[in-house]
């Protein structure tokens, strides 16, 4: 037989020596990540304020000017009329370009319409410009709006994106090159899917933090929040990582999950000390019914069902000395 409290003294200290160093790392890597977020803030936030205000103005002059809003559904919404679109903005381009009055005023190739698919608004501006408004939302309520311009030098070549507001961590210019020339269509509501999944997943995590911060300890995120971990401290003798990562950007749930119990110096110097402890008490553990729920329920709906059932899964997985005596009498 083994003497557990040989062992035990040794492990604790050093223990305790790994848990001083890892927080003292967490604390310099939380002061990175909030210098990081303010130079991002402070880089881009006036750049892109400017380019969104002109742009807004420019897609409500456009609204403001059309003689009709079209909604389109299902196969409405196909190559065809994308081609019928890019067609008149430089038909229109090329009139006011050469002065030509010879098309009449009621002609329809001067009808100025903008489409509606779903949360997008697509509308002709002027340049031979074709604009894409994205509308955000989250839980039904509206969220940002988004831009993106298209432009090419004649119908005949390939668009190309001009400007846009999309968040540069998204991949917009590999949307470009990948579909843009092949599949404008398919561009165009790929960029939707990205920042909508973007948006959700943001406040995801916006409303778990608001509904539950007092029982969350640090928080990362990456930029387009892709990888998500937290800490949950309100636990007397352990402490909870959750692991969050999206293999896809357009995903608004975690593909891969990771939930993990680990227990913390008291809980070991307790359990050292009985003779009946099991080193395995010592081990972190998966907590498999978090991750279940955290794979198929929004993060604020996960966070509440896997909490509530905490400390029942807590108390199975690292059994208290005084349960292990009850359950020996």
């Amino acid at each position: 037989m083994v003497d557990q409290t040989h062992y035990s003294i040794p492990e604790t200290n050093y223990s305790h020596d790994e848990d001083i160093r890892i927080d003292s790392i967490k604390a310099r890597f939380r002061n990175v990540v909030k210098r990081h977020a303010e130079l991002t803030d402070r880089l881009s936030r006036d750049s892109d304020k400017m380019i969104f205000e002109r742009l807004q103005k420019e897609f409500d002059a456009a609204q403001a000017s059309q003689t009709q809003e079209i909604y389109l559904e299902g196969e409405d919404w196909n190559d065809g009329l994308l081609a019928t679109i890019r067609e008149r903005v430089h038909m229109e381009a090329e009139r006011k370009a050469s002065g030509d009055s010879s098309i009449l005023l009621d002609s329809p190739l001067l009808e100025k319409s903008t489409y509606r698919v779903g949360s997008k608004v697509i509308c002709c501006l002027e340049g031979a410009r074709i604009g894409i408004q994205y509308e955000t939302s989250f839980a039904g309520e509206p969220c940002e709006f988004y831009h993106c311009v298209l432009e090419s030098k004649s119908f005949l070549e390939k668009m190309t994106v001009q400007e846009h507001t999309v968040p540069f961590f998204l991949p917009i210019r590999e949307a470009e090159n990948d579909l843009l020339s092949s599949n404008a269509m398919k561009f165009i509501d790929h960029v939707g899917e990205l920042l909508q999944a973007y948006v959700d997943r943001r406040e995801q995590v916006r409303l778990m933090k608001e509904l539950y911060g007092n029982q969350i300890g640090d928080l990362y995120h990456s930029l387009p929040y892709h990888m998500i971990e937290f800490v949950l401290d309100d636990f007397e003798c352990t402490r909870i990582t959750v692991s969050l990562k999206y293999a896809d950007l357009i995903m608004v749930l975690p593909t891969r999950v990771r939930v993990m119990a680990w227990p913390l110096n008291s809980y070991r110097q307790i359990v050292g000390k009985e003779s009946t402890a099991s080193p395995s008490n010592l081990i972190p553990a998966r907590l498999s019914y978090a991750e279940d729920a955290l794979r198929i329920l929004s993060l604020p709906e996960a966070f509440a069902e896997f909490v509530l059932n905490l400390p029942q899964a807590l108390e199975d997985t690292f059994p208290s000395p005084m349960s292990n005596a009850s359950s020996e009498d």
